[in-house]
């Protein structure tokens, strides 16, 4: 029992009863009471020794090895001998132990709030459960919204870019403090006025890298004149990107008819014969129409955007008239020609691949049973269908 007071959160006004320890749940339970004969009322802070009665609190502690460790806390309810305070009754205060209406100790909370901070919430709460803490992701996440905010220190390298709550329709703007690597600001707008109001009320930032949208640069502008704009890496290589999908999307046509006669011509095999590939089976007649109905479709949607674009059209203006998306239209307006649909970049590679040479030898030694060879891949690794191993 001395080994156990000991191990107590405080030993201050605070008696053991009992313990119980429970293989089954191993949990350890402590009966504590509470010792103090003289408390202040936590409204008037007026000293009192009258008791109104005793109240049982079940608490949380911080595990002892594997054991959780749950606190009985019999608590005592006063009297106010203050007779023009509001509080009547009120019941003692135990801060070094635990908070009011606090269901964990003072000393358990933090150790929470770390893992809250490291995982938050779904792994986080798989972690406590490990420890024997035994919290909820929820919980955790309440800990996190409880914390106060840290100062925000203007710093002299900043990142301004947007986040999407909605890809390609709702974007925000997002602040990073790049020379402490923090964020510092995330807003459910993007906007240059939002941008500069932050700028001006946090002077002393010497350097903004943004992204490419016109209202980083706006803000940037108005709220830090004198700050120099650096175009991030990532935008740089989308920029890259676009112009090298342009140059490649004009001969489109001719780079497709080149790759596949490479696809189509006979290769040599080890033994000296040409392997001539098989071609795909063609789509049916009723997918073909669909497909030049649909590229018909797009065609002439290209052309009528081009067509109020040369009248003088703003592009959220052609966007309202044809009931389309504003980036459908900037895309289009990119190229004079209807660029080439971008087709699948996994295309013509599933997980049957790396068993193909496989597959073709037991085929050309006379193994026709499909259901056969799938039985035959799975034992070597293969997660696949059996459909596709038909197909």
């Amino acid at each position: 029992m001395t080994l156990l007071t000991r191990w107590l959160p405080t030993t201050l006004q605070l008696h053991l009863d009992a313990w119980h320890m429970d293989d089954t749940t191993t949990q350890l339970t402590l009966r504590v009471t509470s010792t103090q004969a003289l408390v202040h009322c936590p409204i008037c802070r007026f000293p009192t020794r009258r008791i109104h009665s005793r109240d049982v609190r079940t608490v949380a502690d911080l595990p002892w090895g594997p054991w959780r460790v749950v606190l009985h806390l019999q608590v005592q309810e006063f009297f106010c001998a203050n007779g023009r305070c509001t509080r009547r009754i009120f019941t003692e205060r135990l801060a070094p132990l635990v908070a009011p209406w606090a269901r964990r100790t003072q000393r358990l909370a933090p150790w929470l709030v770390h893992i809250a901070l490291a995982l938050a919430g779904t792994a986080g709460a798989r972690l406590s459960h490990g420890l024997g803490l035994g919290v909820s992701r929820h919980t955790l996440l309440h800990l996190l919204r409880r914390l106060p905010l840290p100062g925000v220190t203007t710093p002299q390298v900043l990142d301004v870019d947007d986040w999407a709550s909605r890809k390609g329709q709702t974007y925000g703007t997002v602040l990073i403090d790049l020379e402490r690597h923090r964020p510092l600001a995330l807003w459910p707008d993007h906007e240059a006025k939002t941008v500069a109001r932050w700028l001006l009320a946090h002077p002393g930032v010497r350097v903004i890298t943004r992204d490419r949208s016109r209202a980083s640069a706006d803000g940037a502008r108005q709220g830090a004149p004198d700050a120099i704009q650096v175009a991030d890496r990532v935008h740089l290589l989308q920029n890259l990107a676009e112009v090298l999908e342009q140059v490649f999307n004009a001969p489109g046509k001719a780079l497709k008819a080149v790759n596949e006669a490479h696809r189509q011509a006979p290769a040599p095999r080890p033994d000296g014969t040409m392997a001539v590939p098989v071609p795909p089976p063609s789509l049916p007649r009723m997918a073909q129409e669909l497909a030049h109905q649909r590229q018909a479709r797009r065609l002439a949607l290209h052309q009528q955007i081009w067509a109020l674009h040369h009248q003088g059209w703003p592009g959220w203006a052609i966007a309202q008239q044809l009931g389309v998306g504003k980036n459908t239209v900037f895309r289009y307006l990119r190229t004079p020609t209807l660029p080439e649909r971008k087709r699948r970049t996994d295309r013509g590679r599933s997980l049957l691949t790396p068993y193909h040479t496989s597959i073709l030898a037991r085929w050309n030694a006379g193994c026709r049973d499909t259901l056969r060879l799938f039985r035959e891949l799975q034992p070597r690794g293969y997660p696949g269908s059996y459909a596709t191993v038909v197909r």
